[in-house]
């Protein structure tokens, strides 16, 4: 195996560790970003900062940012790929506020492929987490149904939540029953979001594939909608009196946004369109707003040659919101989206990149083990 320059001796370390479980290797397997390329190859394990955690990875998921950042040479070279995991603390930082300590199971998102910070990615052996954005997990839930959720939860915290719609928290139920449109409810975002917006005291209306009918149902969704039918957007519009005033789109493409449009009141007083990708909103007088989850570790970083300053705000709704998941699972309140479990973990992972890439996946989300990375890689 061809020796690989690691990228971590770039980063002082200034952390005084407060606990740790085991003595970690000095090296580690992960899936490695050059260019629009990726393998997995071994690197050093990264070196703990104050707020941060290091964790033993049990299992990753799969999200369409890890292959965009490949295909479309967003990461910077050596960057470990990756945003999804859960596992088990190893290390807690000095500066972590969060009640942690080693042993604890724990899912989290991370900043994979950052240009900034190269170690913070999770498809990899141990991976760096934001100690207080970490969610403890249930005893009930696997690790592989654990890894599923926290990209999507901070996605949904800030679409549905913080910037776009500023919906009432499910900790503060809204008592009007308004309707709120969530474009793409068999999506992985999608699926969260029924189910908060639900326990928010909302009318959820969704589209998706018939097939996808009863699963977003099964969730909370009040009706779905054939997003293929022609007269998709003017049904809805039809079925809601032409009243509806909340729309959050989780495909966020031209054709998505036109349903969104159509679907809306034609009265544009008060009216809300939030996307997860900058998408152009074919409607004026529409109060509109597109998220980016990785504001929420309250660090500066490069993305697309574009530097986004540190932003406390995102943090700390995204502590308090995943403060909240946190107590939805513990509750049984919540249901993780449903995991198609991958062989040859690691390795197995970069195949599924290119499966969602090409469109090959639909209503699962892929998970693979770490344990099952081959001994052997063929790079």
């Amino acid at each position: 195996m061809p020796e690989v320059a690691s990228p971590y001796s770039l980063y002082p370390q200034r952390t005084i560790v407060r606990q740790s479980i085991m003595t970690t290797p000095s090296t580690m397997k992960a899936i490695i970003i050059n260019g629009n390329k990726a393998k997995v190859t071994e690197v050093s394990v990264p070196k703990l900062r104050p707020t941060y955690l290091l964790a033993k990875v049990e299992a990753i998921a799969l999200n369409p940012t890890d292959w965009k950042h490949i295909s479309g040479k967003r990461a910077g070279e050596n960057c470990i790929s990756g945003c999804d995991f859960a596992g088990t603390v190893v290390e807690v930082g000095s500066d972590v506020s969060k009640s942690l300590k080693p042993g604890d199971r724990i899912a989290a998102t991370t900043h994979g492929a950052n240009y900034s910070q190269p170690q913070d990615g999770c498809f990899a052996e141990y991976a760096l987490a934001k100690a207080d954005l970490v969610v403890k997990i249930p005893d009930s839930l696997s690790f592989e149904a654990a890894a599923t959720f926290p990209l999507g939860v901070s996605t949904v915290g800030q679409g549905l939540f913080q910037q776009a719609l500023k919906l009432n928290l499910p900790t503060e139920p809204t008592k009007g029953g308004e309707s709120v449109l969530i474009y793409g409810g068999s999506s992985a975002t999608g699926s969260l979001g029924i189910q908060y917006a639900k326990l928010a005291g909302y009318k959820v209306l969704t589209t998706c594939s018939p097939h996808n009918s009863e699963f977003v149902k099964a969730l909370g969704a009040d009706a779905a909608y054939d997003y293929k039918d022609p007269e998709c957007g003017k049904k809805i519009n039809g079925d809601t009196k032409d009243s509806l005033k909340l729309v959050w789109d989780t495909i966020s493409l031209e054709s998505s946004a036109k349903i969104c449009a159509e679907a809306m009141s034609s009265d544009s007083k008060g009216a809300k369109y939030g996307s997860i990708l900058g998408v152009k909103f074919p409607r004026e007088g529409v109060e509109t707003k597109s998220t980016f989850m990785y504001t929420i570790f309250n660090e500066k970083f490069e993305k697309g040659g574009k530097e986004f300053p540190a932003n406390r705000e995102d943090f700390e709704f995204a502590e308090k919101f995943f403060g909240i998941t946190e107590e939805l699972l513990r509750e049984g309140r919540l249901k993780t989206h449903p995991e198609l479990v991958g062989s040859d973990g690691l390795a197995g992972a970069l195949k599924g990149m290119e499966d969602m890439k090409d469109e090959r996946v639909s209503a699962k989300k892929l998970v693979y083990r770490v344990r099952e990375t081959p001994a052997e890689v063929e790079l």
